[in-house]
């Protein structure tokens, strides 16, 4: 294969943009033109990209409902000849998207695989951000459930590195509540939201802070990526200086004074922000006494 036509049978990983349509390599459009067919994970979406720039390449859907059976079906024909760009709606595929199951059945058939590199959401979020470069980590989606995020974020508490997430929109102020009680207020995070679009904006400070600008606004929406910096000599002591979480009875107390609702009520609420069961909440309030 030359460097100037990419003809052959070969599963190529084509990076596409994640807001601005201008963030695509020349290579990337080049072998979105010559491929066979190109694998979407919505040919919808894709199909924007491709009117934008005149490419009239077939699309065949390839997304997590039916990678299994459609990545047998891309690798039969690569083996046969076909050339396959693989993407997704935004970014790298394979970044917290489909495309693991076609890429591991391809190289287990020798089917050569091509990256043709470009966006990457966490990538820009991250050499905007203000945080250290030189030692991170990329988790993909905060786990949705309290109880797993909390466990995650337990996990990265004495964590010499930065931290990198990607968020809903509609989680990021109690993922970020989480942040400020499991991590301390003090901790350094940014928020960045709407890379490379019209309203991209880059929130960073200590956690408390960045969490009352969020819980200020009516709404928070877009693609959001949520860094965390690498824990710091002060901020354990900072942050049980400025925030120390009450016991269960002094929360449930205070849910019932400030909520007026009944103890069973306030003891449900209590095990729902602290990732436990209503029974294991209890005992803890009975030990309390």
């Amino acid at each position: 294969m030359n460097d100037t036509k990419s003809t052959g049978p070969a599963l190529y990983l084509v990076a596409t943009p994640i807001g601005n349509l201008e963030d695509i390599t020349l290579r990337a459009l080049r072998v979105l033109k010559e491929v066979d067919v190109i694998a979407c994970e919505d040919t919808r979406q894709t199909q924007k990209l491709l009117n934008h720039y005149a490419i009239a390449t077939r699309t065949t859907s390839y997304h997590e409902h039916n990678e299994i059976t459609r990545s047998a079906e891309l690798v039969k024909q690569m083996q046969e000849g076909a050339s396959v760009a693989l993407v997704t709606d935004a970014g790298m595929p394979g970044i917290s998207d489909p495309g693991y199951r076609l890429i591991a059945l391809a190289i287990r058939h020798r089917v050569p695989v091509v990256p043709v590199p470009g966006a990457s959401a966490f990538l820009a979020a991250l050499v905007a951000s203000g945080l250290p470069t030189d030692s991170f980590r990329f988790s993909g989606f905060l786990p949705a459930k309290r109880g797993e995020r909390r466990a995650a974020l337990e996990a990265i508490r004495d964590s010499p590195r930065t931290q990198v997430f990607y968020e809903a929109p509609h989680r990021i102020v109690e993922a970020m509540a989480d942040v400020v009680e499991v991590l301390g207020p003090s901790r350094h995070v940014v928020i960045a939201r709407e890379v490379t679009k019209l309203h991209e904006e880059f929130l960073r400070g200590r956690a408390v802070e960045v969490l009352e600008n969020l819980k200020a606004r009516d709404s928070v929406k877009g693609e959001i990526t949520l860094l965390i910096g690498k824990a710091e000599a002060g901020d354990a002591r900072i942050g049980a200086d400025a925030f120390v979480r009450p016991s269960v009875r002094e929360r449930v107390e205070q849910l019932m004074a400030e909520e007026k609702i009944d103890e069973k009520a306030a003891l449900k609420r209590v095990a729902k922000e602290r990732g436990i069961s209503k029974s294991e909440a209890y005992r803890e309030m009975q030990r309390e006494k």
